[in-house]
């Protein structure tokens, strides 16, 4: 499909936003309806980027939307202008992600001013996710996964945090930052189990602190154990308590990621995650080259 016309159409309003302004920057403008000038601009700017995004043009989408931004700040409004920015990281998502972040992070401080911390909070998961996939800075990635689950915490939206948190643990684990991970883990894990829904998966929190342990110090990791088990009678129980007891039990020792998962594997509603650092720290604590048991 040619999209010439679009951006034909798109550049066309750019210019004519241009004009509009300059008119309400002039003498006899900022007399006579300096401000509808200003909001025709805006909206110019607006149906322009959108042109845009129909031709895939992310760049001049993202730049156009940061003009109405601009303008609507110069308006006093804020909620439009963050939202203006809003538009501009999401169609910047696709072509330049640092400039995606910039906007976002406008977007964020005017959130903050206006005491929009829920959505703020949005926006730095946002951030986190182009840090993740697209500029690969887990360090980056995992602050602004904190600074959304303070942010929630603040509004007291536990959960919401507490899967930013997650997140945090998660690559906490990879980067070998262990014992931050487990103090994640132990604290979502006693959230957890204190819930009626979503006590089934403290015992996925609580192992996932023992393979952190286990990485760390032996003799810390079982009373570890031990303490889940007293805190969690539950945990006993499971598939996850068992693997991590199974070398102690047996003296057997896992040799490939075959058996790993053969040892992993339960039923399909119940199983245990062998992917990404679980599985790495798995072998870890379990393979011959380490006599943990």
């Amino acid at each position: 499909m040619d999209n010439s016309g679009k951006e034909k159409e798109a550049a066309a309003l750019m210019a004519e936003a241009e004009k509009k302004l300059k008119s309400s920057q002039s003498f006899f403008g900022s007399l006579f309806g300096s401000s509808s000038k200003l909001e025709e601009a805006c909206d110019m700017y607006v149906r322009a980027a959108n042109m845009y995004k129909m031709a895939k043009n992310w760049c001049a989408a993202g730049n156009a939307f940061s003009k109405a931004a601009h303008l609507h700040l110069q308006m006093q409004s804020k909620h439009d202008a963050a939202t203006n920015l809003i538009d501009a990281g999401n169609a910047f998502k696709k072509a330049d992600p640092q400039e995606a972040i910039n906007c976002l992070n406008r977007a964020i401080e005017i959130y903050t001013d206006m005491g929009r911390f829920t959505i703020a909070a949005k926006h730095h998961i946002s951030i986190a996710e182009i840090y993740e996939t697209e500029l690969v800075d887990i360090e980056k990635a995992i602050a602004h996964y904190e600074q959304a689950a303070d942010y929630y915490k603040g509004e007291e939206s536990t959960s919401s945090a507490n899967k930013c948190l997650l997140k945090v643990a998660t690559y906490a684990a990879q980067l070998e930052q262990y014992q931050k991970a487990i103090e994640i883990y132990e604290q979502v894990g006693t959230h957890a189990m204190d819930s009626t829904l979503l006590k089934y998966s403290a015992k996925d929190h609580f192992f996932k602190a023992a393979l952190c342990h286990f990485c760390v110090d032996m003799l810390n990791a079982k009373l570890a154990v031990q303490k889940y088990e007293e805190m969690f009678p539950a945990f006993s129980d499971s598939r996850e308590c068992k693997l991590l007891k199974v070398s102690e039990q047996t003296k057997d020792r896992i040799t490939t990621s075959a058996e790993l998962a053969k040892l992993c594997r339960c039923n399909k509603k119940s199983s245990i995650e062998v992917q990404g650092w679980t599985a790495a720290d798995l072998r870890k604590v379990v393979l011959p080259d380490k006599s943990f048991f």
